[in-house]
């Protein structure tokens, strides 16, 4: 086989894994998301009477080589009684692919009953895909292709959420990727072939829906029921369950179900809180039995931080 078709396989192949990024591993892939449930959601920003911090960072797969790292930092509230802001920052590598990016929310609540809130949002950023050119092995060096720098797309982007709150639970809808915006990884040659096999080489737009129900045991334990669905166009809906039993509002125990993955489909959680301001979190994503020989599980950690006035 020549090496310029070899040199085809090799790009379609970062292609095609970076679109199973899109499609399968939406950012942001975590399991503590009901803290951090921004990253999902920028309508739930209306729920909050005050500004917090919230980062995530998750390791996954370990043992794995070039295995998904996810870094997200969010910062959301609300302004007045109607309007909330909000803005997250994120990256996500995995081998030698990379996306990141940032985006900023506009959140209005409104009260349609005495104790059921409605909130809608508008977000609109950028997104960043990359492919790291040094660190694919190639047989020739010199190819002209792997002279000079990454292949770097910048991409605008937008999501909408709706996000519906009582008493004591709340569930919500996110469509991020609005723009459905064009890749164009490739040049024109590779992307005529690309685009017959993966949705014309196009960000398709996700659906996410985010909830949760908390319910309480006694004065001082409360238990919290959650779930996150995925879906995306050429994949599998991904549909996550969760169950934490929460103690005086000091600490919680929980696990986390990932009914489609079969990397690694529970994960157990552990959090305390310090004081009014601090919330720290861990998760253990322990893998299936299938892979288990060269995959040790993954690792996430959280710390949300509350502005008071």
């Amino acid at each position: 086989m020549k090496f310029k078709e070899m040199k085809r396989i090799i790009i379609l192949c970062f292609a095609f894994l970076l679109g199973n990024m899109l499609y399968a591993q939406q950012l942001p892939q975590i399991t503590q998301y009901t803290f951090n449930n921004y990253a999902i959601n920028p309508a739930v920003s209306g729920m909050y009477d005050y500004y917090q911090v919230n980062t995530t960072i998750r390791n996954q797969w370990i043992g794995i080589n070039d295995a998904p790292r996810t870094n997200v930092i969010s910062v959301y509230g609300k302004r007045n009684e109607q309007v909330s802001l909000g803005g997250t920052v994120y990256n996500d590598i995995t081998g030698p692919t990379s996306k990141s990016g940032g985006a900023i929310s506009y959140t209005y609540t409104i009260n349609v009953l005495s104790d059921i809130l409605v909130s809608l949002a508008l977000q609109g950023g950028f997104t960043q895909f990359k492919i790291i050119k040094d660190k694919q092995k190639v047989a020739d060096q010199d190819d002209p292709f792997f002279q000079g720098g990454d292949v770097v797309r910048l991409l605008p982007d937008a999501t909408f959420g709706l996000n519906v709150v009582g008493k004591k639970w709340y569930l919500g809808i996110a469509i991020p990727q609005l723009l459905s915006s064009e890749l164009r990884l490739m040049d024109d040659d590779h992307a005529r072939w690309y685009d017959q096999t993966s949705q014309n080489g196009k960000l398709s737009s996700q659906v996410y829906l985010l909830g949760a129900w908390n319910y309480d045991i006694s004065s001082i334990l409360n238990l919290e029921a959650s779930t996150f669905l995925k879906s995306a166009s050429g994949a599998k809906t991904q549909t996550d369950l969760g169950l934490k039993i929460k103690y005086k509002e000091l600490c919680w125990l929980g696990l986390n179900s990932q009914l489609n993955n079969n990397m690694s489909s529970l994960a157990t959680l552990f959090g305390i809180n310090l004081n009014e301001k601090y919330t720290l979190g861990y998760s253990y994503g322990m893998p299936n039995s299938d892979v288990s020989t060269y995959n040790s599980g993954s690792h996430e950690f959280m710390l949300a931080i509350k502005i008071l006035d």
